[in-house]
């Protein structure tokens, strides 16, 4: 659960700090498109870190099911904040890859930790 406290702040932290320079409409789309890699990293991450305390063999399964899982979770997410909340398309991917991508990379180096 630490690794979930320091993803999270790291998102918040630096959604606060891109903040200070941006005006409110591109606040919200940078923030809605920090969300969802938000819950998927934190969601996979507790699921993988009890599913390993338990029984680390059926960790991989869990990956393939969650990687399916997030699939259809993004795909649905994305379009939703397009079109659904009529978020600007350029501020929101931006904001989305870059924390898609970041909190990832937290994560694989959480997992290669667990997996010591």
């Amino acid at each position: 659960m630490k690794a979930v406290a320091v993803m999270v702040a790291a998102g918040f932290g630096s959604w606060l700090v891109a903040s200070l320079v941006l005006d409110s409409r591109t606040r919200l789309e940078v923030l809605c498109g920090m969300m969802g890699p938000l819950l998927g990293v934190s969601g996979s991450w507790v699921m993988v870190e009890r599913t390993y305390r338990r029984n680390p063999q059926a960790v991989t399964a869990l990956m393939i099911w969650a990687f399916g899982f997030k699939l259809a979770f993004f795909g649905a997410y994305v379009t939703a904040m397009i079109r659904g909340f009529s978020l600007r398309p350029v501020p929101f991917v931006v904001s989305f890859m870059s924390y898609f991508c970041g909190l990832y990379l937290m994560e694989a180096l959480y997992l290669r930790r667990l997996f010591k």
